[in-house]
C-alpha cells in the first residue's frame, strides 16, 4: 500500500468502527446506515483509493470542481455521486451531468430547475430535500412548515424522485435535538411519499447521535480523508 492509502484505510477503519458500535447500540443492523464520503477539495486520486477500499458513494458540494473530478473516474464501477451543497438553479444543467443524487433541494424554484434539466436528459433524478430545523433557511434548508408544498412539486414533477430528507444540525441546537426533529419530517413524509425513506443525518462529530435518531446516510469527510485540504481558486 502507499503511504496515503495506508491512512485512508485506517482512518476507514475506524469510521467503520464507529458507525458498527453506534449501530449496535442503536440496535440497528449496520447494513441500514451508508456511509457517504465528503470527498470535496480531495484529488480524484483519493476518490480512486478510497474505490480500491470498498466505498462506492461519494459527494461535492462545488459543482464546477465535481464536474471536473467526476470526469476523471467514470471508470469507477459502481461509484455513484452525490450533489451536498448549496445549488443556485443555474447550475442545474450541470450539476444532472454528473450528479446521481442532489441531497440539497431546499426550494420550489430549485426543484423545478433540477426537474426540467433531468427531463432535457431523459433521466429521473434521486433527490433529497434539504430541511432547516430551526427555520434559519440563509443557511440553506427548507422551513419545516413548507415541507409538504416542497415535496408535493418534486413528486409530481414526475422527473424527480424523492427520496428522503437531509439536515445539518445547526449549531444552536443539540445534535440529537436536531436529528431527532428530522425523524419526524421523514416519518411524516413517508404517509404521502413512500419513496421518501433515506434520513441524512450526522457527520464526522456527530455520527453516532444521528444514527441513534434513525439516519440512514452519515456524510463523513474530515475524519475519512483528514484536516489538510487543496488550495481552491
Amino acid at each position: 500500500m502507499t503511504d496515503r492509502k495506508s491512512e485512508l484505510a485506517a482512518n476507514l477503519a475506524e469510521v467503520e468502527e464507529r458507525i458498527a458500535k453506534a449501530c449496535e447500540a442503536a440496535g440497528r443492523d449496520r447494513s441500514e446506515v451508508m456511509l457517504l464520503a465528503v470527498t470535496k477539495t480531495w484529488p480524484a486520486s483519493d476518490v480512486e483509493l478510497l474505490h480500491e477500499l470498498g466505498l462506492r458513494n461519494f459527494a461535492e458540494n462545488r459543482d464546477q470542481e465535481a464536474a471536473a473530478k467526476v470526469s476523471q473516474l467514470r471508470h469507477l464501477d459502481g461509484a455513484r455521486w452525490h450533489m451536498v451543497g448549496r445549488l443556485q438553479r443555474n447550475k442545474a444543467k450541470s450539476v444532472v451531468e454528473w450528479a446521481d443524487q442532489v441531497d440539497s433541494v431546499d426550494s420550489v424554484r430549485l426543484a423545478e430547475a433540477l426537474a426540467k434539466a433531468a427531463h432535457a436528459k431523459g433521466v429521473q433524478l434521486d433527490v433529497l430535500l434539504q430541511v432547516s430545523i430551526d427555520g434559519d433557511t440563509s443557511r440553506g434548508g427548507c422551513a419545516i412548515p413548507d415541507v409538504p408544498e416542497l415535496a408535493g412539486v418534486i413528486t409530481l414533477s414526475g422527473d424527480l424522485i424523492l427520496r428522503g430528507a437531509m439536515t445539518v444540525a445547526p449549531q444552536t441546537m443539540k445534535p440529537s435535538q436536531a436529528f431527532q426533529a428530522l425523524a419526524s419530517v421523514v416519518s411524516g413524509l413517508r404517509d404521502d411519499h413512500p419513496t421518501a425513506t433515506q434520513v441524512s443525518a450526522g457527520m464526522s462529530g456527530d455520527l453516532e447521535d444521528a444514527i441513534s435518531h434513525g439516519s440512514t446516510c452519515v456524510r463523513v469527510g474530515t475524519a475519512v480523508l483528514g484536516s489538510r485540504r487543496l488550495t481552491l481558486p
